[in-house]
């Protein structure tokens, strides 16, 4: 049986970090958007072609484009034994197509991470990240990646005004999409306000019960 997770959780709420953690211990592909999507650019896909028309017009890639360039990457061999979803999808709507991908695979497990809103604008707020891999800092008293050895700067969009309003945006459009999901038995919360070894304990025994209530119960794929 194959593990497919979706991960679900506002900025700051460490999603990523526990999707690629969870992913690598697992030997399953971490499917983020925004990785398939600059890679699909790059190999100059059909869909990839369209989705750089659309960006090098200054617009938002479309729920069309953007579903298809997630079903291409589900569909790929790496795929077949379970991914893990990070990114996607954003709205009911793109939930909804979601569905449509799924079918005829094993069942679908949704995580969401709970962190308080003071707590996220904290961590956004004093965030650093690698102008060169893009990865997170882990150390707050030292300017250099510890993955690369690039420079650690802040994000533009990590200000506290920028922080709040991100959040605003969240609740509004994603919100929505844990209430289309909470009422599935293979939709788990968990308290992501913990450390990240505590936060990765608490996921993986949610999977777990998850994936033990979609066998028991015939979860609908």
């Amino acid at each position: 049986m194959s593990l497919n997770l979706l991960m679900l959780g506002p900025p700051g709420a460490g999603k990523g970090t526990q999707a690629e953690r969870f992913a690598r211990s697992r030997g399953i592909p971490k499917v983020s958007t925004g990785d398939i999507l600059r890679e699909a650019v790059q190999t100059r896909t059909p869909i990839g072609l369209r989705a750089m028309e659309i960006m090098n017009r200054g617009e938002l890639v479309s729920d069309d484009v953007m579903i298809g360039i997630v079903r291409e990457r589900l569909d790929r061999k790496d795929a077949a034994g379970g991914f893990v979803l990070d990114g996607f999808p954003r709205t009911v709507a793109q939930a909804s197509a979601l569905d449509s991908i799924m079918i005829g695979r094993d069942p679908l497990i949704v995580i969401d991470i709970v962190v308080p809103e003071e707590e996220l604008v904290r961590r956004l707020s004093t965030r650093l990240i690698c102008e060169v891999c893009g990865a997170n800092a882990t150390v707050k008293n030292d300017r250099t990646c510890e993955r690369c050895g690039g420079r650690l700067m802040q994000r533009t969009d990590d200000s506290s005004a920028v922080v709040l309003e991100r959040l605003k945006v969240y609740h509004q459009q994603s919100e929505p999409l844990v209430e289309y999901y909470r009422v599935r038995p293979t939709f788990r919360s968990i308290d992501g306000a913990q450390p990240p070894d505590r936060v990765a304990e608490d996921l993986a025994a949610a999977i777990e019960a998850a994936n033990h209530q979609a066998v028991r119960h015939g979860a609908p794929r």
